[in-house]
Parts: C-alpha cells; sequence; structure tokens
C-alpha cells in the first residue's frame, strides 16, 4: 500500500506551525522580549555613555576625570543589570523551549494513538521513532537557538536605528540602504538549504529504521548470515547521509561569510561617511565612535542569525517531519454507544474488505455467530482469516456490509467498549518492559493479587512465574522471556479480564505438546458461554468448535461441524487429511 504522507511545506509556512505550538505560552514569550528589550536597550546606552566620556578628553592636560569617571561608574551598572536581564531571558526561553517540544511530543504520540493500522502498516517502527525522539530533540535545539538570537536581535536592530537617528539621519539612511544586502543573501541560501535538510532528516530516519530492524531481529540475522548484507544496506544510507549533510552544512555555511562581507561594507561606509562630517562640525570624533558602536551592534544580529542558519534550517526540516505526521488523517470518527451487558450475537452481512483497492480480498461474507457458540475459522494461508479478526475488532473498518453486535453496529460503537468486550491471544505476542504483574493486569489494573494468580494459574504460566527470581514483581522485557513463555502470560491476561467474547489466532502455537493441552482446557472451561471465534491451523484443535467456517480467497467455501466436513469430503476433509498424514508421518 502507498504512504499516504504528504509532501513537506516550504520552511515559512513550518515555522508558522511551530509557532502556533509557541503561543500557548504567551506571558513566557511577552517575558522574555521585555527582559530582550530592557538588556539590548541599556546595551545599546553604554556606545552613548562612552561617547560621552572620550569627549570628556579633550587634549592634554585637558582630561575631566570626575565626570569620565561617573560615566564609567553609570556603564558599570548598565552592564551588570543588562547580564541579570539576559540571564533571566535564558532562563525564560530554556523553559519555553522545553514546553513547546513537549507539547509537540506529547500530541505526536496522541495523533499514533489514533492514526488508522492501514497508515502504520506502511511506515517503519524506527522512522516514526526517529520523528517523535531525534527530530523532537533537533528542533529543541533549533528553538532554543532561535529564541536567544531572535529577540534580542529585533530589540537591537530597532534600538540601534532609534539611536542612530538620534545621532545622525545621513548616517542612518546610509545603513539601511545597504541592510537589504544581507536579507537577499540570507534568504537566497536558507531557501536552498531547507529541502537539503529535509533529505538529511528523510536519510536519517531510515538509517534509524534499518538499526531498529537489525538490532530486533539479531538471531535472524545472523541464523542467515546477512550481516554483510545488512552492513553494506547501512553503509549505502550511511553514505547517502553523509552526502546530505555535508551538501546542506556546506550551502548553509556561505551565509555567514556573506552577511559578514555585507556588513562590512555597512561598516566601512559608516566610518568613511563619518570621517568626512566631522571636520564640518557634523559629528565628533565621540560621535563618530558611537555611531560605529551602533553599526556594529546594528550589524551583529545578522552576524548572529547567520551563524546558527544551519541549526535553524535543520530544525525546521525535522519539524516538517513531525508536522507530516500530526497532519496524517486519523481514523474514521468513534462511535459514541457503549457497549453494555454483551451477550455475544455477532452478525456480518455482506461484508467486503480489500487492503489495496484493486486488489479484492473478503466479499459478500456473511456470519451469524449466536451468543455462546464456539466459531473455528480455517483455511490456506492468505485467505482472509486474520483479516477477517482486525474486521472483528475494527483496526479496519469494511469497505461495504456492517458487522453488528448484539444488533448494533459496530461503526456506532465506542472502539474502547467494542474492544474491551473482545479477550484476544494472538500467535504474535507482545510484552512491554516492566514487571511480571504490570503485563498480566494491563486489561484489569486494579486486580487484587489473588486475582493474577488464580488466573496464572488457569493459564499454567504459574509455573514459571513462581520460579523467577522476584516472582510476580521481576522485571521482565520483550527478550527476557521465550516464545512459549511470553504466549502463556498474554493468556494469562485474558483468564484474569474473562471478557464476554472471544478471539483466539493461534494462541498456543508457541507452547509446548503438554502445555498446550492444559491450557486447551482451560480455554474449553473459558469458552463456555462465551462467543469465541478460534483461529487455527492445527485442525486437531478445532475438532469440537460449534461450528467451522472453511475460508478460501476471502469467502466461505464451506461451514458445519466437524463430522458435517468430514462427510461432505470437500477443502476441509483435504485440509484435514493432509495434516494427519503428515502428523502420522
Amino acid at each position: 500500500m502507498k504512504s499516504t504522507e504528504k509532501k513537506p511545506g516550504s520552511s515559512m509556512t513550518v515555522l508558522k506551525k511551530v509557532l502556533r505550538f509557541i503561543g500557548r505560552y504567551r506571558f513566557l514569550l511577552i517575558l522574555s522580549i521585555l527582559l530582550a528589550s530592557v538588556s539590548v536597550l541599556l546595551q545599546l546606552y553604554v556606545p552613548v555613555l562612552f561617547g560621552h566620556a572620550i569627549d570628556e578628553i579633550i587634549g592634554t592636560g585637558q582630561v575631566d576625570f570626575s565626570r569620565m569617571w561617573r560615566y564609567l561608574r553609570q556603564i558599570l551598572i548598565l552592564v551588570l543589570i543588562s547580564g541579570g536581564a539576559s540571564w533571566i531571558m535564558n532562563l525564560i526561553n530554556n523553559r519555553m523551549t522545553f514546553y513547546t517540544v513537549r507539547d509537540i511530543r506529547a500530541k505526536a504520540i496522541r495523533q499514533i494513538q489514533h492514526l488508522p493500522l492501514s497508515w502504520l502498516d506502511t511506515q517503519s517502527t524506527g522512522d516514526i521513532i526517529s520523528r517523535v525522539i531525534a527530530d523532537a530533540d533537533i528542533l529543541s535545539d533549533g528553538l532554543l537557538l532561535g529564541f536567544t538570537q531572535l529577540f534580542s536581535g529585533i530589540v537591537t536592530i530597532i534600538g540601534t536605528l532609534v539611536f542612530m537617528l538620534s545621532k545622525n539621519v545621513l548616517i542612518t539612511i546610509l545603513v539601511i540602504v545597504l541592510t537589504p544586502l544581507s536579507f537577499f543573501v540570507a534568504k537566497f541560501i536558507s531557501t536552498h538549504t531547507f529541502q537539503m535538510f529535509r533529505k538529511q532528516s528523510d536519510a536519517r530516519g531510515r538509517q534509524t529504521s534499518l538499526i531498529e530492524e537489525m538490532i530486533g531481529n539479531q538471531k535472524i540475522v545472523q541464523t542467515f548470515g546477512y550481516e554483510d548484507r545488512a552492513s553494506l544496506r547501512f553503509r549505502k544510507i550511511n553514505e547517502e547521509l553523509q552526502t546530505t549533510s555535508l551538501k546542506a552544512v556546506f550551502y548553509s555555511s556561505l551565509t555567514n561569510p556573506c552577511t559578514r562581507f555585507v556588513n562590512n561594507i555597512i561598516y566601512a561606509s559608516v566610518a568613511l561617511v563619518g570621517a568626512f562630517l566631522i571636520p564640518g562640525g557634523g559629528l565628533t570624533v565621540g560621535g563618530l565612535s558611537v555611531m560605529l558602536a551602533y553599526a556594529n551592534q546594528y550589524m551583529k544580529p545578522f552576524n548572529d542569525i547567520s551563524s546558527v542558519v544551519t541549526e535553524l534550517q535543520n530544525a525546521l526540516a525535522c519539524a516538517s517531519r513531525i508536522f507530516a505526521l500530526l497532519e496524517e488523517q486519523p481514523e474514521s470518527p468513534d462511535g459514541t454507544e457503549y457497549l453494555k451487558d454483551v451477550k455475544g450475537n455477532v452478525t456480518l452481512d455482506q461484508v467486503s474488505f480489500r487492503y489495496i483497492p484493486d486488489k479484492p480480498l473478503i466479499e459478500n461474507f456473511s456470519l451469524q455467530a449466536e451468543p455462546g457458540k464456539r466459531i473455528a475459522i480455517v483455511g490456506p494461508t492468505g485467505c482472509g482469516k486474520t483479516t477477517f479478526i482486525n474486521l472483528l475488532m475494527r483496526f479496519y473498518d469494511v469497505d461495504s456490509g456492517t458487522i453488528s453486535v448484539d444488533g448494533k453496529e459496530v461503526s456506532g460503537l465506542s472502539r474502547h467498549s467494542l474492544r474491551k468486550s473482545y479477550g484476544m491471544v494472538l500467535q504474535d505476542t507482545w510484552i512491554k518492559a516492566g514487571t511480571v504483574r504490570e503485563n498480566i493486569v494491563i486489561g484489569k489494573p486494579d486486580a487484587a493479587d489473588d486475582e493474577v494468580i488464580q488466573a496464572a494459574k488457569l493459564s499454567h504460566s504459574w509455573e514459571f512465574i513462581r520460579r523467577l527470581p522476584e516472582g510476580l514483581d521481576t522485571k521482565i522485557s520483550e527478550s527476557s522471556l521465550s516464545q512459549g513463555q511470553k504466549q502463556l502470560l498474554c493468556i494469562t491476561r485474558v483468564m484474569l479480564c474473562l471478557p464476554p467474547m472471544l478471539i483466539l489466532d493461534e494462541a498456543t502455537s508457541s507452547i509446548d505438546t503438554r502445555t498446550e493441552m492444559l491450557v486447551q482446557e482451560a480455554f474449553d472451561r473459558l469458552m463456555q458461554g462465551r462467543t469465541s471465534f478460534v483461529v487455527a491451523h492445527r485442525l486437531s484443535t478445532i475438532r469440537n468448535a460449534d461450528e467451522i467456517l472453511v475460508m478460501k480467497d476471502g469467502s466461505i467455501i464451506e461451514q458445519g461441524t466437524h463430522e458435517q466436513l468430514m462427510k461432505k469430503g470437500g477443502f476441509y476433509q483435504t485440509l484435514y487429511n493432509s495434516q494427519f498424514v503428515q502428523t502420522t508421518l
């Protein structure tokens, strides 16, 4: 299936989206701007005092030391106050950056929870992790640099122009006329580097995806001697990342020397014009030193911003990947009706579904599962058995037809209430990092220890749990248990919750034969009075089902009990006999 990810917008479009998150902290933003204003304005007044101090030096033996030292004391006080304001401003900027990235990450996690499986199935886990973790970190670094330079820079530019106008209008106009050259240079380079940083972020995401894939399946990699080919794949992505990174950094690094060149022209022009004005009395030596100091301070924000343009463009490129995730179309709207007192009457009426529009999978599928019945689904690989389970749980929505539980269409039901009504044990297991107890009580967080132990005994997982170093309080992870132990824990979860309906998709595929027989007896007791859907490849495990559905190419081709289907002599009999012969051999 093709990815539906949208193309990234321009850097300005991404910046506007980031600013919406920053806008939630207006108070901190305003306070940071005020402190930046205080700090910059005090710094801008320092050259004026220096100019006055210089003008007190009239000539040899004509120095007013008392007035000069007074100006110098004032300069010291202003510098201390300005430094304190800058320090507090930086603390606020750090907090504002943390809050903004925290909100973006939180929204990204919530978005992932509501994205349809049809999108998640087309994305690599490593790339999604890279967006939420690495890209958000880079965005954080860029925002912090941006805040630090932006507010002070804007106030510096405006303040210096005001002070320069008060000193000399002609030189100020000269500075204003030459300024756009810096903007044009910086704009041209940054526009072209944004897409390069976007490619760099994409390559980094694919690199993270490959690392996650290889480490997570290291046993298979080593078993099939795939190490060299894995290293080759990594080398190719690494070289691509290196190429895009070098291009992005090289072109963005041109911004700083180019803007400095323009700014040096401005500085030289101020010195030249000011030197011609001094003989005519239009400017004093102290006044020229003030104008040069202001010209230098006026150009400093442009130099600072150009020096961090690499980080800013990289941050915006990473932000565009995060926003592409945030703007993905979420799953279809949740129903408002809550499923209560479930009896287990499940009806599928002319259901059709396909993952890819031009490749039919399930067509005109109808089924009536009465309360308390045990329905087994069998058929060759790829016939639609697991898809049928996905539709029951509403992991996917049907293309046409309806699915109902107790007469209520699932499209109008709350997904939480629907899924809570099913107990599901799959062939693929999931164990979260935590204690054994935390893994068992996922569906019933308030369960007492006695309930947990009883469920563990019913599922026959208590035998290995009690042998663990700390029993139920033992810390486990995905890799610390065998596949069979993980599957037993998943069965224990269902035994604890006792839901009104059950879905068992090869639920005992990883368990040894003796334990499987014991677990099967427990399942038989659990399924009494509960509507159950059992997907099985080993047909001997579903002989006692109330009804067996034989699926092929997305349709039910045979239906009945084991005895009825064997007498019929159709596809089911062929499947069953083939397994029996293989087992006998």
